[in-house]
């Protein structure tokens, strides 16, 4: 994980950084991808409850899998060709043998790992995977998104670089959560992409277009209500950067259905089951369900099922991947299970609960807020 997503951690209090865009901007990007879906597509409607369930499920992979965050950013001011032409090499080996791989990737690596979910979603297309494919699209959906967030794509990521530290929770997680119900947009006419490569880096270099956007926005916002966190802070930056956030909501979405679409027509356009619609049960025989409550002040209830006799590991792990809990393990009957987790002595913060059987894995994202 990159050192953006630690320090962002301690520049702010764990209560902004709970609700990111991902929680709800991503589901509502994935979500009102469906507004475009043409005619062709009438049948991937279906789909738009997986879409918006696992919308997140890239942010939640980051508290296992270290390669995951490289994957949702890129400061691509930090390119000197960049600053020089506002381009850059635009395939990952072409960069790499510039640039070298280290600094590529602590640089993130955000539209290679969107095009990489392209690519692995037209091969589920080929082959008739479509359990594995909307989960491959919700993901696409994710990195898509990620990419039309402004401070995603800079080095100046939480204004840390021109006096508006915090900037970015303020601006994705705190002002959209408030103002999510005044994000409207309809879908408009859709395309098969020719260059998906050019696509990407397209709206990459127009996105980043906003970030000075934000920070304008920032700054007014301060100055007219004196601090950055009261209501009267978080109405002004809304008033002031709705007329280009709604847009790249807008954008997101469109952009994840025109590449949903490309992937199946460069797959053959094969026809998908009508009463397809995607459970994980479908695929094992385990399911773990979402920690109750949640967020939670010192206990949460914790449910799963075994359908089968089964070696089982449930475990707690905080962002870093470091196991926090182990709640249950070993040999367990066919049957349903419930836990009372009682977090003792463990600070306020992003935790992910794990049950594992096998080659079977569930996660589900807890917040413990003291």
């Amino acid at each position: 994980m990159k050192k953006k997503f630690l320090t962002f951690i301690g520049l702010i209090s764990i209560t902004v950084i709970l609700s990111s865009w991902g929680w709800v901007g991503h589901e509502k990007i994935n979500t009102a991808c469906g507004l475009s879906f043409n005619t062709e597509m009438a049948l991937f409607n279906v789909w738009i409850p997986t879409l918006a369930e696992y919308a997140s499920y890239a942010d939640d992979r980051k508290g296992w899998d270290p390669t995951e965050g490289p994957k949702h950013y890129i400061d691509i001011d930090n390119y000197p060709e960049f600053v020089a032409i506002g381009h850059i090499p635009q395939t990952l080996d072409s960069v790499i043998a510039i640039h070298g791989t280290t600094f590529v990737y602590d640089q993130g690596i955000l539209p290679w790992a969107t095009l990489t979910t392209f690519d692995s979603l037209q091969a589920c297309f080929e082959r008739h995977d479509w359990s594995k494919a909307v989960l491959f699209a919700a993901d696409l959906g994710h990195y898509v998104a990620d990419g039309h967030m402004p401070l995603h794509i800079t080095k100046n990521y939480n204004g840390q670089n021109s006096g508006n530290n915090g900037i970015h929770s303020r601006y994705e997680s705190i002002m959209i959560n408030a103002y999510i119900s005044e994000i409207v947009y309809n879908g408009f006419e859709i395309a098969e992409i020719q260059n998906v490569n050019q696509y990407v880096f397209d709206y990459l270099y127009t996105d980043y277009g906003y970030v000075d956007s934000v920070l304008a926005a920032d700054n007014y916002a301060y100055a007219l209500a004196g601090n950055n966190s009261s209501q009267v802070y978080k109405q002004a930056l809304w008033d002031k950067s709705k007329s280009f956030t709604i847009p790249l909501f807008k954008n997101a979405s469109h952009a994840l259905t025109e590449l949903i679409y490309s992937a199946w027509a460069r797959a053959g356009k094969p026809d998908m089951s009508p009463d397809f619609v995607y459970s994980p049960s479908d695929e094992n025989a385990f399911s773990l369900q979402q920690n109750v409550p949640n967020p939670f002040c010192t206990t949460t209830q914790i449910t799963y099922k075994l359908k089968y006799n089964s070696e089982i590991f449930l475990g707690v792990y905080d962002q870093s991947g470091q196991q926090i809990a182990v709640l249950a393990t070993g040999q367990q009957e066919k049957g349903t299970y419930t836990i009372d987790w009682k977090s003792e002595n463990i600070i306020s913060g992003v935790y992910y609960l794990k049950l594992k059987s096998n080659s079977f894995v569930a996660t589900k994202k807890m917040i413990l807020l003291r």
